[in-house]
């Protein structure tokens, strides 16, 4: 990462193997502190205390509903509707001293109960093997219960600012989000939520969630580089796909490139047979092709019988409007989706087929439609150590989302050891008032960070910028053909 005076900057790079023997984990957070310009950074060795973890109390009345794990790409659904009216009185009282004030307290918001309470123990897993490998004594990470509602985010949040804590983790959706918001700006504590909607970005509200519209930006524009000029996109009828129609729609105009077709579908459909038979323009190239047989069969020459045994295998005539698809989607929908591409005549050997990171995902080359295509995502390579450390140690590979965890507790031990308390002869305890342990412009350092999932840095508007890949799909994995940056320029909004 460049380096900016005397700016912060933050690593998460490889280390010697540590504490764990065995189940040993590769993983360090390098940071830099540049006291002047032109100065080396300083490599922090590892910290030989861990970090405390307090123990989450779940919500002993919650169901525990079926496992439906949102994608890690897909906009948060709205669920403002479930939103109480916000009881300020709540956050009316000064919160409760920390039982240290020099030991910064960081909270993390997660659904530990309810549908989706096997994620949200995989992401705490994964931020105690953060605090494991970065934390120090001088840190504490107090889990809370979300329920995966607003409603229960709130009440995390209201219990989190009364404990002390001077940060903020998660939560996860982004209506959980938008509920904790007036409570933490009031209190003066920064959320770095893990939500991708950028609506709820802002004011000291950052997201760390994986960007849509990013992954268009960066597949897209590569594309154009190779020569495609008329896109077109499959996307589902809701907020994601609209954001993905966009973006494309805007990337493309600023590639001199142009958007011939837009198709959108009820994402619990289950047919998709008519929306891509409508895509393809399928009926009238059909149409075509049995005229074209029509008139060549009332010909008695030789050329027109040689015509007409070449259209003997081909399901319709004439070319379709784009050179290139864009599927929105992943999973069961994007093989049932892919499927059914050449049946209607999009031949993924004249078309190419782009996708969102929601194609980052094991077996993705099993749909032969598929394989060939393109689309963006941070590089594998990045979390291979991270899954491998996450298995030895709880048995079996996180979920996608984990990393976000994981990055955004090692961030936050790092900043929480930037802001040790220097010797001081007139204040002997070094003791710094909780909110000043976590200033924003440590969390938007333009040079940024490196990550379980690549590079990345805050904008000032608080989402989260990242380094994609581009990865083109195979039978049995995936390759990159196009490299994530290194580093990042200068500072853009």
């Amino acid at each position: 990462m460049p380096t900016l005076g005397a700016c912060v900057e933050q690593q998460l790079n490889q280390f010697p193997p540590d504490r764990q023997g065995a189940n040993a984990a590769q993983t360090q957070l390098a940071q830099n502190t540049q006291q002047q310009r032109g100065q080396q950074g300083q490599i922090l060795p590892p910290p030989t205390q861990q970090g405390t973890i307090a123990t989450p109390v779940p919500n002993p009345d919650a169901t525990l509903d079926p496992v439906v794990e949102p994608k890690p790409n897909e906009i948060d659904p709205p669920d403002n509707a479930n939103l109480a009216p916000l009881d300020e009185k709540r956050f009316a009282a000064p919160p409760a001293p920390p039982l240290n004030p020099g030991v910064p307290r960081v909270a993390i918001l997660l659904p530990l109960s309810g549908q989706h309470s096997k994620l949200g123990q995989a992401m705490l897993n994964a931020a105690q093997l953060a605090l494991f490998h970065f934390a120090d004594k001088q840190f504490e990470l107090l889990p809370q219960d979300t329920q995966g509602t607003p409603n229960g985010a709130a009440d995390a949040a209201a219990l989190a600012i009364g404990d002390g804590a001077s940060l903020i983790l998660g939560p996860l959706f982004a209506g959980s989000v938008e509920a904790i918001a007036p409570a933490a700006r009031a209190a003066g504590v920064k959320v770095i939520a893990f939500s991708n909607d950028r609506a709820v970005a802002g004011d000291g509200v950052f997201t760390m969630g994986f960007l849509p519209s990013e992954q268009v930006q960066r597949v897209v524009s590569f594309a154009v580089k190779r020569g495609v000029r008329r896109f077109a996109v499959l996307a589902p009828d809701n907020d994601y796909g609209v954001t993905i129609a966009d973006a494309l729609k805007q990337t493309a105009e600023l590639n001199g490139a142009e958007v011939t077709e837009q198709a959108f579908y009820d994402p619990y459909v289950e047919d998709f047979a008519p929306i891509i038979k409508n895509l393809a323009d399928y009926d009238a190239r059909r149409a075509t092709l049995l005229e074209e047989r029509k008139l060549l069969g009332e010909r008695e020459d030789e050329v027109a019988k040689q015509a007409l045994k070449r259209l003997e295998n081909l399901q319709t005539l004439g070319d379709v409007a784009f050179d290139a698809l864009l599927i929105a989607d992943g999973g069961k929908r994007l093989q049932s989706i892919a499927a059914l591409l050449p049946y209607y005549d999009i031949d993924p050997k004249k078309i190419r087929m782009l996708g969102t990171g929601q194609w980052d995902a094991p077996g993705i080359g099993s749909e032969p439609a598929l394989v060939g295509g393109w689309f963006a995502a941070p590089a594998a390579n990045t979390r291979r150590d991270f899954l491998r450390q996450y298995k030895n140690i709880y048995g079996e590979y996180p979920p996608r989302l984990a990393t976000l965890a994981y990055d955004a507790t090692a961030l936050a031990a790092v900043f929480a050891q930037n802001n040790a308390p220097a010797a001081d002869p007139e204040n002997p305890d070094g003791e710094k008032p909780a909110n000043a342990m976590f200033d924003i412009s440590e969390i938007t350092a333009p040079q940024g960070f490196t990550g379980r999932d690549g590079i990345f840095r805050f904008m000032d508007t608080g989402v989260a910028e990242r380094g994609l890949s581009v990865h083109q799909v195979r039978e049995r994995d995936t390759k990159i053909i196009s490299r994530a940056p290194s580093n990042f320029d200068a500072r853009t909004n």
